[in-house]
Order: C-alpha cells, then structure tokens, then sequence
C-alpha cells in the first residue's frame, strides 16, 4: 500500500482549517499533519472535539506572512517535505485597511506559495471565493468574467494570478460559496443573531433587496470532503483536465446545488424562529443603494443594545465570535452565484448536503447553545 500523504494546513485554526484538520483526522487520510496558526488553540474558540485533530504535537504556532517563519512552518524532523499544502490561512474579517489585506492575505499566499514550489510540494491548494465573479445572471462557471466586489476577494484573486506566475508550483484554485455549518461564525451567524434579536423583540424581520437575490452556499462538510477530493485527483495525474479549454490551473467552484437565495434564507429562518420575515419595498432599497453606510449604522444600531441584553439575560459573560453586527460589504444588492458542476464531472465528487435546510440551520443553532455562545 502507498504511504498516506503528508499535510499542511496553513490557517488551521480558522473555520475551514479545522473542520478539515478533524475531516483528515477523523477517517485517517494522511500520515502526518501540521496545523500552523498564528493564534493558539486556547484563543481560537475551539470547540473541544476538535481538540485532537488540532492541537498538540500537530500544531506549530507561527505567521505565515512573515518570510522568517517559513522554515518553522515547512521543516521536518525526518527531512521530508509535506505532499500536500492547504492554504486555508489569510484575512476572512471584512471592512478592514487594504494594507491588512495585503498583508494577511496577499503577502501570505504568496509567501507559502513560494515556498511550497521551492520544496516540490506534490499540491498547493490556495482557498479562494466566488465574490471574485462579475455577477452575471447565469450562475459563474470558473472561466467567467472576473470583477471582484469585496476587498477580500480583490486580494484573493491578485493572489490567485500571482501564484499561477510561480514556476513549480502544483496549484489548485477553490473558490468557495457561503459556508455555514456548526460553528460557523460569519454570513449564516449574522442572520441568525439577527432573528434572534427580531423574535426578542417581536418584530418582523425584512430583508433589503429582493427575495431572488442570490447568496449561493455550501455545507463545511462537503468543503472538508471537495479539498481532500481535489487533491486526491491532482496527484493522481488530473484525469478529465483539458489545459487547451479549461487553463493552466485546476480552478474549481465549490457550491451547493440548492441556488440558495434570500428567499430561501428567509424561509427557513421563519420557520426556526417562528418570526415573520419580509423584504422591504423596492423605495427603501433605492434609497438603501443611495445611503448604505447610514442604512447599516441604523440596523447595527438596533440590534446590537438589544443582542448584548439578551447576552446578559442568559448569564453569557464570555461571548463568543457571534454578533448580528452587520457588514456594509455583505449588505451589497449582489448576487452571489456559482456553477459548481465542474467539480462533479471532473473530480467526480457528490455532495451529502445539496442544500439548506431549517433541520441544517438548526444544527448550527445547536452548536451553537453547546458552547454557551447563544442567548
């Protein structure tokens, strides 16, 4: 039998890190991994199940960012390198300086990518997202048109055509949807802190835009599952991969098939809060698109007094990473909207939770209540 694959996971303590450390660990594919993360397992709310996959012997405390670090985080007693690099690390935080994003992400990516050319590394995989698309009213197959509409996505995408420049390097792009799941702390978190405090108050809760806004998602199991997948195929010689038609670097999308829209999140979000829920009318989204800094000032406003009440109600003096606080950056009238087919008729890959559902979102809810995190 072959020797197991060696792994990297860059940013291992963040979301995906994790929950791909634990998908490695869980079902025994490699024979050694490496988790590197600036912040220390103590610090990064880690969920005690995790604990074993992430912590210990395994982790190496360092940034990535900084060139010194590089030996610390790619050297190994036996002299080996790694096979496999997951780059889950970089700024995942919105509104921030572009020169965090530079830093944190660009500089980052590009500093293991690098590295992992130099060291013959058998694949890199550098995470990405689909707000790189121009949104178009088709879903975004990976060779479509290009205009990034965060910051986190224009340094991912400045990163994503630097390190396809790195001679040697075995890169695959993964550009993701919304991932959600227990845990999550970031687009599902903020809707459903947000109904908890409209349910508190018992007022309805009305979404901006429309209900066919896109807002595409994927399950954090199926990410776990689609990396190891994709890097499986990689080394295993890129079977269905047409250079000519598809480009030079393996690019795949990884989305649900549910096309989850507000509309949807809406639903489901009725439904476990038992709140009614709306949009408002096409005059108030005018005039939102006219004034978004004021328009998300006014909601943060609202529901951040009320949240830390319900907080101090329920005795939650540690609170965790959730907050209804909202981003101005995901409060745009974009759509996000992904074709994730390539993945299955390349990689030939299936996913276990095609879409969302209130018994999915529930799960997250529950996580959440398991570590004290919810009112």
């Amino acid at each position: 039998m072959a020797e197991k694959p060696s792994v990297l996971i860059i940013g291992g303590l963040g979301y995906i890190g994790r929950f791909l450390a634990q998908h490695i660990h869980k079902n025994n594919l490699a024979s050694d991994v490496r988790i590197v993360d600036k912040v220390l397992p103590q610090l990064a709310w880690l969920p005690s199940e995790f604990e074993e996959a992430c912590a210990g012997a395994k982790f190496v405390q360092a940034d990535a960012s900084r060139e010194q670090s590089l030996p610390r985080i790619f050297d190994r007693a036996d002299g080996k390198q790694f096979d496999y690099v997951f780059n889950c690390g970089g700024e995942t935080r919105y509104s921030q300086e572009d020169e965090v994003y530079k830093l944190r992400s660009f500089d980052l990516s590009l500093n293991v990518g690098r590295e992992a050319a130099k060291r013959g590394v058998k694949c890199f995989v550098e995470l990405s997202t689909g707000m790189v698309y121009k949104p178009d009213s088709s879903p975004s197959k990976e060779q479509d048109k290009l205009k990034p509409w965060s910051k986190i996505a224009v340094f991912k995408l400045q990163a994503e055509e630097e390190l396809a420049k790195i001679e040697g390097l075995n890169l695959v792009i993964v550009r993701l949807a919304h991932v959600y799941g227990p845990y999550a702390s970031q687009w599902v978190a903020t809707a459903l802190c947000m109904a908890r405090v409209y349910k508190a108050l018992e007022s309805e809760m009305k979404w901006l835009w429309t209900k066919d806004l896109r807002q595409n998602t994927v399950h954090i199991d199926d990410v776990s599952r689609a990396l190891w997948a994709i890097t499986g195929w990689y080394t295993a010689g890129k079977a269905k991969w047409d250079d000519g038609k598809m480009g030079k670097v393996p690019t795949f999308n990884v989305v649900d098939k549910g096309v989850t829209t507000q509309g949807t999140m809406a639903d489901i979000i009725g439904e476990v809060f038992g709140i009614s829920t709306g949009f408002q009318g096409s005059l108030i989204s005018t005039f939102a698109k006219l004034n978004l800094d004021s328009v998300v000032d006014d909601v943060n406003d609202e529901l951040l007094g009320p949240w830390a009440d319900l907080l101090a109600e329920a005795g939650i003096t540690r609170p965790g990473p959730l907050t209804p606080f909202m981003e101005k950056e995901l409060l745009k009238d974009t759509d996000l909207s992904m074709d994730g087919s390539r993945l299955e008729d390349v990689v030939g890959f299936t996913y276990e939770k095609p879409k969302i559902s209130k018994e999915l979102v529930e799960e997250v809810i529950e996580s959440y209540k398991k570590m004290k995190w919810w009112p």
